[in-house]
């Protein structure tokens, strides 16, 4: 932990606390999972940068490919994706 704001070094950091696994999907691991306090925060950080827009995307794909996600659906949600990123 840093002591100066309580957070450990691997807040927000997006290929720690939400990697991808084997398997092709993202999972956070156990011990934030289980042994973190702070872990709801640590992930909303990591998914407001621009590797956490990336990761939307991912999500919109998989929908579309799944045939969960219509055309429209897909832009919209795209676009709404990519104004978070350029903020």
């Amino acid at each position: 932990m840093n002591k100066d704001n309580e957070k450990r070094e691997c807040f927000g950091v997006l290929e720690k606390v939400f990697p991808m696994t084997d398997k092709g999907l993202r999972q956070t691991p156990d011990d934030c999972f289980y042994h973190c306090s702070v872990k709801t925060k640590c992930l909303q950080q990591a998914m407001a940068t621009k590797e956490g827009g990336k990761v939307e995307e991912e999500i919109i794909e998989r929908g579309t490919q799944s045939g969960v996600i219509n055309f429209f659906e897909r832009w919209s949600r795209k676009k709404q994706t990519h104004r978070k990123i350029k903020k």
